[in-house]
């Protein structure tokens, strides 16, 4: 039996992303799945008209940066535009208050006091930073003061990233700020040099689904993605053997096992321990290391006329210390026609995270209640929702909790001693599908580069070998 040129392990967006870079390469890829369905949290439910979803509701596709990949995997035409939104609104003193977007808008708003803003000014003077692990809190504090922080940075990372900002790393939370710190010693004057140089972020980013959900996006690479997919094989184990891996998996009564020069483990960090632990125990213990947030997902379908908010927007998120529950809601019909029937509105409300961890274990009335009861306060719901439909993960995001990177970077370090080993997920590199995606064609590339390199014969030049590789992407870092 000739071997695999990569197996992937793993069948969430990560995984699938990366077998369809490494397909697409030319290299012969298989992708083993455990359960019957691809696409891990990216799950979209159909019920009475509406679209629910389970995780990812969208991408954001900072400068065009996912272009290529749609249209190397035919997904371009199935993108659903946004509509024409623009708001998003936080909480302030539990009233919705229109979010600053860009620094006009930030020196305008009456989000902040006058002394915020004149602090925020100041960031050019303020100091750099020492601590390599310092934490969100203390970034933001540090350069722009306690009041961005509170009423911009805390709803943000405590509603999209489910993370405590006191806990967070910023450089693993906030990559792109810290980075420009470091190389400009000040988050304004790097913006204005990006900026200059053609690479700011003035110009609003795309945001999409697709037609049928995001489940059309995991699907699609699947079935056409142009390698082989086996679901219902869930991996036990792995061992280096001479030349690559042997990887064991799938049903009692109908196991499977096979050899492959590159083994790409995209499996969460806690399956991934279990496959590799007898293959390197400390590389074993940092993935099970790492913590993740629970969260419940609260689906709310309104006639539109029993919505008393104009809804103009995208949503909003809630600040610690409200008196509401959830991190924040979503209008997703607002987002996305085809979503919702026809004057109806689907709002998706979030509960949980490390702010709330509690709520993963409430039962779906007291989840619903929460929700219903911010929705009738904040949006002038009247009655009860048509449709109500409440999701559970347990372990939905990684925290960036401590001294993240510096785990990430140990993972590394055994990484460096077992030639063929792949780590793909959530917990690397970012959880927005743009990321997932953008790491996911870095990794494929940089195998493919290794395979062709491993193929050509010895004191041959590199620039005559003709492999077809794809550009690699970094990851495109969050926010």
């Amino acid at each position: 039996m000739s071997a695999l040129d990569a197996l992937v392990v793993g069948g969430g967006i990560s995984g699938l992303a990366t077998a369809h870079g490494l397909a697409r390469a030319g290299l012969d890829v298989e992708l083993w799945e455990g359960a019957l369905r691809v696409g891990g949290k990216i799950h979209t439910v159909e019920r009475d008209g509406y679209l629910l979803e389970s995780a990812a509701t969208m991408v954001v596709n900072f400068r065009g940066a996912l272009d290529g990949f749609l249209r190397g995997a035919q997904l371009d035409t199935k993108r659903r535009g946004r509509g024409p939104v623009s708001a998003r609104y936080v909480l302030d003193a539990d009233r919705l208050v229109a979010a600053p977007t860009g620094v006009g808008e930030l020196l305008r708003t009456r989000l902040l006091s006058g002394g915020a803003k004149l602090r925020m000014l100041a960031e050019p003077f303020a100091p750099r930073g020492r601590d390599r692990h310092e934490s969100v809190a203390a970034f933001v504090t540090r350069r722009l003061g306690r009041e961005l922080l509170d009423k911009l940075f805390d709803p943000y990372v405590a509603g999209p990233l489910a993370s405590d900002a006191a806990l967070a790393e910023a450089r693993a939370t906030l990559p792109r700020l810290v980075a420009l710190e470091k190389r400009y010693g000040s988050l304004a004057l790097g913006a204005l040099c990006a900026r200059l140089a053609g690479r700011g972020s003035a110009a609003r980013p795309e945001v999409f689904s697709f037609s049928g959900g995001m489940a059309t996006l995991t699907e699609h690479l699947a079935r056409e993605g142009g390698f082989r997919v086996r679901r219902g094989v869930p991996v036990r184990e792995a061992w280096p053997e001479r030349g690559g891996w042997r990887v064991r998996g799938g049903p009692a009564d109908a196991p499977r096992d096979t050899s492959c020069r590159h083994l790409v483990v995209s499996a969460p960090p806690q399956a991934a321990a279990e496959i590799l632990r007898d293959v390197d125990a400390a590389l074993a213990r940092l993935l099970a290391s790492v913590r993740f947030a629970p969260i419940k997902v609260v689906h709310t379908g309104f006639e539109r006329s029993r919505i008393g908010h104009a809804l103009n927007g995208s949503g909003f998120l809630v600040p610690s210390g409200s008196a509401f529950a959830a991190n924040g809601c979503l209008w997703v019909s607002r987002l996305f026609s085809g979503c919702a029937p026809q004057d109806r509105v689907l709002l998706t409300s979030y509960l949980g995270g490390s702010r709330n961890p509690g709520a993963a274990a409430w039962d779906d009335a007291r989840s619903s209640g929460e929700v219903m009861r911010m929705l009738h306060a904040l949006l002038a719901a009247r009655g009860e929702p048509d449709v109500l439909h409440v999701e559970t993960h347990e372990r939905a995001l990684p925290l960036y909790h401590g001294a993240y990177s510096a785990t990430l970077a140990a993972m590394d370090e055994r990484l460096g001693h077992l030639p063929g080993l792949h780590l793909e997920g959530n917990y690397r590199g970012g959880v927005s599908v743009r990321d997932r995606v953008a790491c996911a064609q870095s990794a494929a590339a940089r195998i493919a580069r290794q395979i062709t390199a491993a193929r050509r014969p010895r004191g041959a030049n590199p620039g005559l070998s003709g492999a077809a590789v794809p550009a690699a992407q970094a990851a495109l870092p969050i926010p």
